[in-house]
């Protein structure tokens, strides 16, 4: 592991607790330590979940697991220190979930009750020109998030290009973003599933090195997860139902984000860096113990004793 490049990452966010603030909060070990009774309290579902509002139902396959609502603030807030989001449905994770690792990635599950979203003009998007679109709203966006002490975006581009399936009404698609200070590029991947009265969402976080395994699960999540009878697309009702004010480019463009809180407090922004609020502050224990090691005359390339957490690997790149 290079530590130069995960010390850098560490410092930059030394001023963003991991966890409110403790008389052992500022001791990288001590927070590592918390982290992990944190995650290790996370319980996990597996079979048929109803989400709240009978909504949606989520069929695990074989592979994956489901968190509810109280532990997905649990990984999201206090581990991955998000701001509180109360929209969230849940998180579909594959069995071996880690919220500690750099190697693992999770699915968040929200809706926006917005209505009906017309797809008529699904097969006439230009998606090229979208894209440039998205890159300049992302630029100017810029200047809040830094404003607000958030790492400016780059909007590298398609990791996938969108992609609709019009008979099941499900829609997805790939970003590859880059944030300002950290050297790999994350994966944004985006499903929406188009139902009666509004939109399920379902967004992928990891890094660009998991896109191929997130790509190969797409499919199995795009099965596992559907609306419950008398919410689905089909049961539209024209004259009655409401119909959103939206259509399918705006999905694609994040016209719904605001509402369905994945912007808010530019909640993205500080989630993609999740991975480096703790695997830097375990570089900058490994950093303190060697340096220390020195100054007491002993070897500083020997290998120290495993602190709490050193079981996490460094994010791809890093090594």
């Amino acid at each position: 592991m290079k530590l130069a490049p995960l010390f850098v990452a560490a410092a930059a966010l030394a001023a963003t607790p991991l966890f409110p603030a403790t008389p052992d909060s500022t001791d990288p070990a001590a927070r590592l330590a918390e982290a992990r009774r944190l995650a290790n309290s996370v319980h996990y579902q597996t079979g048929d979940i109803v989400l709240k509002g009978d909504i949606a139902k989520v069929s695990l396959p074989g592979g994956y697991r489901f968190v509810n609502p109280a532990d997905s603030e649990i990984i999201l807030s206090k581990l991955w220190g998000n701001p509180s989001q109360k929209d969230v449905l849940g998180m579909i994770t594959p069995d071996d979930f880690d919220p500690l690792s750099a190697a693992s990635w999770a699915v968040i599950v929200t809706y926006a009750d917005d209505g009906y979203v017309k797809d008529d003009e699904a097969s006439k998007i230009n998606y090229a020109d979208l894209l440039q679109k998205m890159k300049e709203g992302t630029t100017e966006a810029n200047k809040a998030r830094e404003k607000s002490g958030y790492p400016a975006i780059d909007l590298v581009g398609w990791a996938e290009a969108p992609r609709y399936d019009s008979a099941a009404h499900k829609l997805y698609w790939a970003k590859e973003v880059r944030f300002a200070g950290v050297p790999v590029n994350t994966l944004n991947y985006n499903i929406r599933m188009l139902g009666r009265s509004g939109v399920l969402v379902l967004n992928a976080v990891a890094g660009m090195p998991q896109l191929a395994e997130v790509e190969k699960a797409t499919p199995t999540l795009l099965s596992m997860v559907d609306f419950q009878p008398g919410h689905r697309y089909s049961d539209f009702k024209q004259g009655t139902d409401k119909v959103a004010t939206y259509g399918i480019a705006a999905l694609v463009a994040g016209g719904i984000a605001a509402k369905v809180g994945l912007f808010k407090g530019l909640w993205v922004a500080v989630l993609a860096l999740k991975k480096f609020i703790i695997v830097g502050a375990l570089a900058v224990a490994r950093y303190a113990k060697r340096i220390w090691a020195k100054i007491r005359g002993r070897d500083p390339g020997a290998t120290p004793p495993p602190s709490p957490g050193s079981g996490l690997q460094p994010p791809a790149g890093s090594s």
